[in-house]
């Protein structure tokens, strides 16, 4: 027997109570057809879709939490500064000798004055007096530096002077102006390229350096005045320093084949005079020339006379080579040859002449 339920009078019943009232159903499976394949692609497409929107938040965190500037911490490392190149202070220990020596403890204020106080806070200035001045003129040249432990350096200076020296006993009344050289060493301190070179205070002057050893000269032979090799010499020495007035650009007729070498302009000699003819081989120094192709080096020492009456003492060091039964300038040169054996020609001339001559 089936039971109803009644609705009380006045109160309708929803329409969706008869759906309720109804046996759910379920879902019929879909059939798909045997032999055809089953689509995912709806899935796959949603699961791209919330991929995508949890990757933003996630990279987003990654970017922040990644150390910033890795490109710069791939750059090298700062150069220790243990490793900087010492500035030579050369320069400025000759600039500053200069300005000491034309400065003046009366005129401290004056343009010379300030640039030494600049240049060493601590350095007094000499005192003049009016009949000495300053001097006329001032050269100077840095000889040798010295890099002390802690940053400090010692520079030896040269400085020639045009001074008013006191006239000497027995003589003019009237001071003399004369080239006076002296010698000064200078201190400071800065010898890195990231500080300023500073002088620490006055110069000092000290004695001249001594002179270096020299060695034994490789030109042990001398070679006869009127031997082929002397002649040879004096015809072109002469050429060379007769000027462009005395027609001295003709020297190539003394010069091997293929050498090219500029005679000076600058200074004319009326009179040249071969003195002394040293060479480095037996061979040049005889009173024949050898085979062709034979090479030495020769030490020539002249005397040059110019129009003034002044006689000046040059010497010049040559590369020769006999040819055709004489001898041809092949290089000049200034330096100083190597050793060659005795009987055995020399090594080969230099490249570059130093007046303008190559092989």
């Amino acid at each position: 027997m089936t039971r109803r339920r009644t609705v009380p009078p006045g109160r309708e019943r929803p329409a969706s109570w008869a759906a309720v009232s109804k046996p759910l159903r379920a879902p019929r499976p879909e059939t798909v057809p045997v032999g055809r394949p089953v689509s995912h692609g709806p899935r796959l497409a949603r699961i791209g879709v919330w991929t995508a929107l949890a990757a933003g938040p996630l990279a987003l965190a990654v970017a922040l939490a990644a150390p910033a500037g890795s490109a710069a911490q791939a750059a090298p490392a700062p150069t220790p500064s243990s490793s900087r190149v010492q500035t030579d202070p050369a320069g400025t220990a000759a600039y500053f000798v200069e300005l000491w020596l034309r400065a003046d403890a009366s005129a401290a204020d004056s343009p010379v004055g300030a640039a030494v106080r600049r240049m060493a806070p601590q350095a007094e200035l000499p005192s003049r007096s009016r009949e000495a001045g300053s001097p006329a003129s001032v050269r100077v040249t840095p000889l040798r530096t010295v890099f002390l432990p802690g940053g400090g350096w010692t520079v030896t200076v040269a400085a020639v002077t045009d001074e008013r020296r006191a006239p000497s006993p027995g003589g003019s009344d009237q001071a003399v102006v004369q080239p006076v050289a002296r010698y000064f060493a200078v201190n400071g301190t800065g010898s890195q390229d990231d500080g300023p070179l500073v002088v620490t205070g006055s110069p000092a002057e000290v004695a001249a350096p001594e002179a270096a050893q020299t060695n034994a000269s490789v030109f042990g032979r001398p070679v006869p005045s009127t031997g082929p090799l002397a002649v040879s010499l004096t015809e072109f020495l002469r050429t060379y320093l007769a000027g462009p007035d005395g027609q001295g650009a003709g020297v190539e007729r003394y010069l091997s084949p293929g050498v090219r070498l500029s005679a000076p302009t600058a200074a004319v000699y009326t009179r040249v005079e071969v003195k002394d003819v040293a060479a480095d081989t037996e061979a040049a120094a005889g009173t024949t020339v050898p085979a062709d192709g034979s090479r030495a080096r020769v030490r020539v020492r002249v005397e040059g006379s110019d129009a003034a009456g002044t006689r000046w003492p040059l010497e010049y060091r040559l590369a020769v080579t006999a040819r055709a039964d004489r001898w041809e300038i092949s290089a000049l040169d200034t330096g100083t040859p190597a050793p060659a054996s005795a009987g055995a020609a020399s090594p080969a001339a230099p490249s570059t002449a130093t007046s303008g001559g190559t092989r």
